[in-house]
C-alpha cells in the first residue's frame, strides 16, 4: 500500500529509506506509529499507517492494544467502511480482549446496525473467549435500545445480574434508557428503584424515559425529588425537563426552568435555549419563543428550525416562510425539521403551491429524504384545501408502503369536509393495516351519522366493539397557580350532584347564548338522543371544562392557556370565540394540530383548522 501523506509520514524518521527498503531499519530504535493515530482525519491515513507498522516491523502490528487503538479511530465515528475495517482487525486478533470488543461494540451501536454488535457478542460468548466487563453493557444495551430489541435487552439485564453490574453507575442508567426506550416504563422504574444512592446520570435517564414517553408529570416529579436530594442538575435534565413542561403546556414551571437556566449558567448552551424556545411555543407564548430566539448570539440548525416550526403551529405562516429565508441568508442549511415547520405552515393555511415548492425544493435542491411525517404534511396540505382526489392519489403513487397515519390524516378531511364515499374508501385501506384505532371507526360514524345512515352507525359501531378498538377520550389541561388540572370529555354528564365547575359553566353557557352563541349538536350522532341530551354532551367537552375552571379560578384579564389531545370539535371553537368577548379573557388553546389564539370573537386560524 503506498504512503504518501506528508503530514504523517513526515513524522516518522528516515521514512523513505524505511519503506524503499525495510533490512536497512535500525531496529535498535524504532519509531512508533501509535502517536499518529490520534492525528489522522480519514480511514485512508489510518490504513497507510497500519500497513507502516506491518511493512516496516518497527511494531508489533498484532498488539492488542495497537489494534484497539485502531478500532477506536474506526468507531468514533462510524461509516460502512470504518466498521468494516474495525470488525477486520477484531477478527485478525489472535487473542482478542475485552477493550477491544467493547470498541467495536460501541461502534456498532452508533452505527446504522446497531445489532450487529448484538451478533458480535453472542459469537464471543459462545466462543467462550471473552468475559463482559462494566463498560460491555452500556454499548450493547444502547444498541439493543436503537433497535428495539427488548427481548436481547432482557437477556443482557440477566447477564449483568448474574455478574452483579445491573448497579454500576454505567450499567443502570443504560439499563433504563433501554427500557424506556422499547416502550417498557414499568422495567425502567424497577431499575430506577433498585439503585440505592442514584447519580445524576440515573436520574437523567429516568427522566427522559417519562418524558418520552409521554408521562410528563413523573418526569417532573423525579426532578423535584432530585432538588430535594441537592444534587446538581445539567443540560440534559434540562432538556428533558423543558420537553415535559411542553407536553404539559406548564408555562408557569418552563418560565421558573427559564430563570434556573439563567442562574446556573445553562444559556450558554445552545440546545437549552433551542429547548427553552420549543417549551415557550408549546406552551403557547410565542412572544417569549421569538424574543429568546433574537436574544441568542449562537443560532443552529435546530434553534432556527425551532422558531420555524413554532411560527408555524401558530399559524403565522408568513413568518414562518421569512423565517427560512432569513435562515438561509445566514448560510444556515435546512434540515428534515426546517421543511416539516415549512409544511406544516402551508397546511394551516392553505396555500397548496407554496407547500409543493418546499417540497420540491427539499427534495431536488437541499437532497433531503422525505420522512413519513413530510408525506403526512402534504397530505394534510391537500385534504384541508379540500383536494381530497389529489391527496388519495399522492399517498397512492408514493414511493413507501402507505402506513396508516397517511390514510387517517385522509380521512380526518374527509369528515371536515363531508365526503362520505371517499372516506369508506380510505377506511377500508386503514383496516387493511390496522383495525385497532378507534378513532378510525368514530370518524366514519359520525360521517354516517351526518348524512342519517343510522343503520350503518349502528353496523360500525359492532364491528368496533367485536374488535375491540377504543376511542381515546379527549382530555384537556390547564395550569394554575404552578398546578396541572385535567378535565376529561364528559365529566359531570351522568352526575345528579353537579359541582361547582358544572354550575359556572352551566351559567357561562347562558351569558353566551345571550350573546348569540347555538350549540352545535351536529356531531353527536347518536339517533336515540333528544336535543337537550346532545346539547349536555357537547357542553361537557374537555375543552370548555378546563376554560371554566380558567375563568373561575384567575384573575379577571388573565391569558388562559389550555391543552387538549385531539383536535378542538366547532362546537368548542365557536363557544371559545365568544368567551373571549364576553368575558373579556385571550384564550390560547392548543390541539393535537396547532394552536387556537382566541381574542375579541376572533380565532387566529381564520377559522381554517
Amino acid at each position: 500500500m503506498a504512503i504518501s501523506s506528508p503530514s504523517l509520514i513526515s513524522s516518522l524518521p528516515h521514512h523513505r529509506e524505511t519503506i524503499t527498503n525495510p533490512l536497512k531499519t535500525d531496529t535498535s530504535n524504532p519509531p512508533n506509529p501509535i502517536p499518529l493515530i490520534s492525528r489522522c482525519t480519514s480511514l485512508r491515513e489510518l490504513m497507510q499507517i497500519h500497513a507502516y507498522a506491518i511493512k516496516s516491523h518497527l511494531h508489533n502490528h498484532k498488539d492488542p492494544s495497537f489494534i484497539t487503538k485502531l478500532i477506536n479511530f474506526c468507531t468514533e465515528s462510524p461509516t460502512s467502511s470504518s466498521m468494516s475495517y474495525a470488525r477486520h482487525l477484531f477478527d485478525a486478533m489472535p487473542e482478542p480482549d475485552i477493550v477491544s470488543f467493547n470498541s467495536i461494540a460501541r461502534g456498532y451501536s452508533r452505527y446504522t446496525n446497531p445489532i450487529e454488535s448484538f451478533a458480535l457478542f453472542v459469537d464471543v460468548l459462545e466462543g467462550g473467549m471473552l468475559l463482559p466487563d462494566h463498560y460491555t453493557f452500556p454499548s450493547l444495551l444502547k444498541a439493543c435500545a436503537a433497535f428495539k430489541g427488548i427481548e436481547e435487552g432482557r437477556q443482557l439485564h440477566c447477564l449483568s445480574l448474574k455478574l452483579a453490574l445491573d448497579g454500576d453507575i454505567y450499567v443502570s442508567p443504560t439499563l433504563i434508557n433501554m427500557y424506556a426506550e422499547c416502550e417498557d416504563v414499568d422495567a425502567a422504574e424497577r431499575v430506577f428503584e433498585r439503585i440505592l444512592e442514584p447519580c445524576v446520570v440515573s436520574y437523567n435517564a429516568m427522566i427522559t424515559g417519562y418524558a418520552r414517553r409521554n408521562r410528563p408529570n413523573e418526569a417532573l416529579a423525579l426532578f423535584r425529588e432530585m432538588q430535594g436530594k441537592s444534587l446538581k442538575v445539567n443540560e440534559i435534565t434540562l432538556l428533558s425537563v423543558l420537553s415535559s413542561c411542553s407536553l404539559l403546556g406548564s408555562f408557569g414551571l418552563g418560565r421558573w426552568i427559564h430563570e434556573y437556566a439563567k442562574k446556573h449558567g445553562f444559556c450558554k448552551y445552545v440546545k437549552v435555549n433551542t429547548g427553552l424556545i420549543d417549551m415557550f411555543a408549546k406552551c403557547g407564548s410565542l412572544e417569549d419563543a421569538v424574543s429568546l430566539f433574537e436574544k441568542m448570539r449562537d443560532k443552529d440548525t435546530p434553534a432556527w428550525s425551532a422558531m420555524i416550526v413554532a411560527y408555524a403551529n401558530h399559524g403565522e405562516a408568513e413568518k414562518s416562510m421569512l423565517m427560512f429565508e432569513r435562515m438561509r441568508c445566514e448560510s444556515v442549511q435546512p434540515d428534515q425539521i426546517t421543511f416539516l415547520g415549512l409544511l406544516n405552515a402551508c397546511s394551516h393555511r392553505g396555500l397548496v403551491e407554496e407547500g409543493r415548492e418546499y417540497f420540491s425544493r427539499m427534495v431536488n435542491e437541499f437532497k433531503i429524504v422525505p420522512s413519513v411525517k413530510h408525506y403526512g404534511s402534504m397530505v394534510d396540505l391537500l385534504g384541508r384545501a379540500g383536494r381530497l382526489d389529489d391527496a388519495y392519489r399522492f399517498i397512492d403513487t408514493l414511493p413507501i408502503s402507505p402506513t396508516p397515519l397517511l390514510w387517517r390524516i385522509l380521512l380526518s378531511s374527509c369528515s371536515s369536509h363531508n365526503d362520505l364515499e371517499l372516506a369508506e374508501k380510505v377506511s377500508e385501506r386503514i383496516f387493511e393495516l390496522d383495525d385497532s384505532h378507534g378513532g378510525d371507526y368514530v370518524i366514519l360514524s359520525n360521517l354516517y351519522g351526518r348524512n342519517k345512515k343510522w343503520q350503518d352507525v349502528d353496523s360500525l359501531r359492532k364491528v368496533m366493539k367485536d374488535r375491540r378498538a377504543v376511542k381515546v377520550p379527549g382530555c384537556s389541561s390547564i395550569e394554575v397557580k404552578n398546578v396541572v388540572h385535567e378535565f376529561f370529555s364528559g365529566d359531570g354528564v351522568k352526575s345528579n350532584t353537579p359541582t361547582k365547575l358544572h354550575r359556572a359553566l352551566d351559567e357561562m353557557v347562558k351569558e353566551l347564548k345571550l350573546a348569540g352563541y347555538v350549540p352545535d349538536t351536529s356531531m353527536v350522532v347518536h339517533a336515540d338522543m333528544d336535543d337537550q341530551e346532545k346539547e349536555i354532551t357537547v357542553r361537557y367537552h374537555s375543552e370548555k371544562l378546563a376554560i371554566a375552571f380558567g375563568v373561575l379560578n384567575t384573575p379577571p384579564g388573565t391569558t388562559i392557556r389550555v391543552v387538549k389531545n385531539l383536535r378542538v370539535c366547532g362546537d368548542c371553537h365557536n363557544a371559545a370565540k365568544l368567551i373571549s368577548v364576553v368575558f373579556g379573557r385571550r384564550v390560547v388553546l392548543r390541539d393535537v394540530q396547532r394552536f387556537h389564539h382566541f381574542e375579541d370573537g376572533k380565532c387566529s386560524c381564520g377559522d381554517f383548522w
